[in-house]
């Protein structure tokens, strides 16, 4: 017996017939409604939920053509059988172009129409699966998923709105583990580029001499192991996003390969003499700093200033200390659904324990760190002690303590930790009253106010006063 779920409207102008192959069609379990007419069909769409139809094609009003017509522009997800008592291999033809899933003639016969309903709700079970899963990739990669409450986040949200639906190319450099791959899946998906492919290649992962093979494709007996034709990821990307990680690994000679497909969007697959033409989006990331790169001579110069159009420099997590607190979590909410456990979230010193720690490996690493505690901890909340031992030795070491251990940031973001540390310590003696400690710091109040937003020190641990001072 068939789900009572799975509505199915008749249309036909037959009375006969109508009552006939509606009764047939419950008497199979399904939910099926009848209609007698164009007008009628389209009232029933309106006021039912259906998942499929079938509708004659001879009707007094508009014939089933236009009733198909209708569903296609209206109801995607609804799959269409056409009957008529007049089939022609011309009409047949006409109705599986409109979008129609069969077509069938009169007289109907049980065994054939049981088997056409079953073989075709299971084709529209199948668009509506697809249409789940591309509404939970958009989840995913959405812009809105992506946390940052930074300011230097939220421009770069407004860079990403800006850039998304243009064909410019897009370089990312950051850190790893900073989000590059989120961000450039965010684009995607904000394109006009997003029903197309999205294709991902980290070029540091490939072996140099398989890399060009690897992009651009290879012919048979290229080079030995090619034994037969093979199209490369920019082919796999036509009509949508390649992006590529680590392009400062890429050799000098690729380099001169990438630059042509920049400009003109044709290259020619290894051993071949053949162009192909691509239309792509292009967006690459580097872990390095490709400015530096050529002044080294390491990356051509006429390849970064192509790739040097819209450029987005993703900050360490170190640099935007006020988001640890919501990415935490949102990774706790993660794992604790994965690990079907209920925690109630952080305590005020495991936070704070985070935030005082430079975290090398940026957001990946805070994630692997939430995931360590949640399957370890056996608290309510994630404490200090459910942290890795080495975070908090790291987070608790005096800064003198770092002497000679030189690790390169700039003069701006290495001024960041003991600025909020002084700021933190000021509001502690101060029983954390905005409009003394800004006294004592020499500060205005608005001044010290944004600082402690930027540094994730809003929340007062302790108590505050009546005014929230």
């Amino acid at each position: 017996m068939a789900d009572l779920k799975e509505r199915i409207l008749v249309v036909d102008d037959d009375q006969i017939i109508l009552e006939s192959l509606t009764e047939f069609l419950r008497l199979e379990g399904y939910d099926a409604i009848g209609a007698a007419s164009f007008n009628g069909a389209l009232v029933a769409l309106e006021q039912h939920r259906c998942h499929l139809v079938l509708t004659d094609v001879n009707m007094p009003e508009a014939d089933g053509f236009e009733l198909l017509r209708v569903i296609r522009d209206r109801y995607p997800d609804i799959v269409t059988i056409m009957i008529t008592g007049y089939g022609t291999i011309e009409s047949a033809v006409q109705a599986i172009k409109l979008g129609a899933y069969d077509y069938l003639t009169k007289p109907i016969i049980d065994d054939e129409i049981r088997l056409v309903v079953e073989r075709a709700l299971k084709q529209q079970s199948l668009i509506r699966e697809n249409q789940n899963l591309r509404e939970q990739l958009d989840l995913r990669f959405s812009l809105d998923n992506i946390i940052g409450h930074d300011y230097k986040m939220l421009k770069i949200f407004d860079l990403i709105e800006a850039v998304a639906d243009s064909r410019a190319t897009v370089l990312m450099q950051g850190n790893s583990g900073t989000g590059k791959t989120l961000i450039a899946r965010a684009i995607h998906h904000r394109s006009q580029r997003r029903n197309g492919p999205f294709v991902e290649v980290s070029c540091g992962a490939i072996p140099e001499t398989l890399l060009e093979s690897e992009l651009f494709g290879h012919v048979k007996g290229a080079f030995t192991g090619a034994v037969s034709d093979k199209d490369g990821r920019f082919k796999a990307a036509d009509g949508g996003t390649i992006f590529l990680d680590e392009i400062s690994s890429a050799s000098p000679a690729l380099q001169v390969k990438l630059l042509r497909v920049l400009q003109e969007r044709q290259f020619e697959p290894v051993g071949s003499n053949k162009t192909d033409t691509v239309d792509v989006r292009v967006i690459l990331a580097s872990n390095r700093d490709l400015e530096e790169e050529v002044e080294a001579g390491r990356f051509r110069q006429d390849l970064f200033y192509r790739v040097n159009v819209v450029t987005i420099n993703l900050p360490r997590l170190a640099e935007r200390l006020s988001d640890i607190p919501h990415l935490a979590a949102h990774f706790l909410k993660t794992y604790c659904a994965q690990s079907r456990k209920e925690l109630l979230g952080f305590t005020d010193e495991a936070l704070h324990q985070m935030q005082r720690y430079q975290w090398p490996g940026n957001v990946r690493e805070l994630e692997n760190v939430i995931e360590r505690a949640v399957v370890l901890t056996k608290n309510r909340r994630i404490d200090v002690e459910d942290l890795p031992t080495k975070l908090v030795e790291a987070a608790n070491r005096p800064i003198a303590a770092a002497e000679g251990e030189y690790r390169p940031m700039s003069l701006k973001a290495a001024l960041e930790e003991p600025e909020r540390q002084i700021i933190e310590q000021a509001l502690r003696a101060n029983n954390w009253n905005r409009q003394t400690t800004a006294a004592v710091l020499e500060i205005n109040r608005t001044t010290l106010y944004k600082k402690m937003k930027r540094y994730g020190l809003e929340a007062d641990p302790g108590r505050r006063d009546s005014r929230g001072r």
